[in-house]
């Protein structure tokens, strides 16, 4: 499947994205260390009936650093950017983790632009006292090592793949560490103040959210356990959600058929709300 590399210029810097396939889009945006890679599995699968944009987030892939912490607003404000450059009225949104928490603020935010939403490992609550400190811990290593080195990639393995993964998949753990080690640092310090360490309580917000939603949780995820999920999907009004049992906070690299059967039921026949 051809891919194209289109670069398209938004608030936060020219986002990188790959293009593939024709028909109705999905926007795809990953979580906080990784880029459009993510994705890889889901781009191949929907490709073949899809117009898939898998997103390099701001400061991350090939996308431009970052010079400045930013919202979740203007992440949203973004993913207009780039459906605006390809004149595209509306489409379905998958994100993770952080993309997860942009795609709900964009599917409050914009409703008329998004048609039906997948949000895997994300949360809609403020980070704990613990998260704070322990990703203030991070970036204080981050500066003295210069980015994602040994032995902080052992770290973010233990954060982001669960026993499972870690035990039977040594192919993604790879992956997991070779995509982290490629994060300009200064990117990556402002990106995770934003994401993590300053980020919202957005449970009233969500409440708005209209679009046919399907949350899905790695039952094994360290860095949002279960119960954030849960909450979630409870202030989104009807949404569905999924729990994977063998799998943390990277379900779509960790079990991607899975994944990709649990969209392709969801999406089978959405619309949005009044369309």
């Amino acid at each position: 499947m051809e891919t194209r590399d289109v670069f398209v210029p938004t608030r936060l810097g020219q986002l990188h994205v790959a293009v593939s396939g024709r028909g109705d889009p999905i926007l795809m945006w990953p979580s906080l260390l990784m880029d459009a890679s993510l994705w890889d599995a889901q781009i191949d699968y929907f490709a073949r009936s899809h117009t898939v944009i898998a997103v390099d987030p701001p400061g991350h892939g090939r996308s431009s650093p970052l010079e400045r912490q930013f919202t979740f607003g203007e992440c949203a404000q973004c993913i207009v950017d780039i459906l605006d450059h390809f004149e595209l009225p509306w489409t379905y949104f998958v994100g993770n983790s952080w993309g997860a928490m942009v795609g709900a603020t964009f599917s409050a935010g914009f409703p008329e632009r998004v048609r039906a939403a997948v949000f895997m490992n994300g949360t809609a609550s403020p980070a704990s006292r613990r998260q704070r400190l322990e990703y203030r811990v991070l970036l204080f290593l981050v500066r003295m090592f210069g980015g994602i080195r040994p032995p902080l990639t052992r770290s973010v393995v233990h954060a982001f793949l669960g026993p499972t993964s870690q035990r039977s998949r040594p192919d993604v753990v790879r992956r997991v560490q070779t995509i982290a080690q490629k994060n300009d640092r200064d990117s990556l310090i402002r990106a995770v103040r934003s994401v993590v360490i300053e980020r919202p309580d957005q449970r009233t917000a969500f409440a708005s959210i209209t679009c046919p939603t399907l949350v899905i949780a790695g039952r094994e995820d360290r860095t949002f356990p279960l119960r954030e999920l849960e909450a979630m999907a409870e202030a989104i009004p009807g949404a569905t959600l999924v729990v994977i049992d063998d799998a943390a906070h990277l379900v779509a690299a960790e079990v991607p058929d899975r994944v990709n059967v649990e969209i392709r039921a969801f999406l089978a026949g959405r619309t949005h709300k009044g369309r």
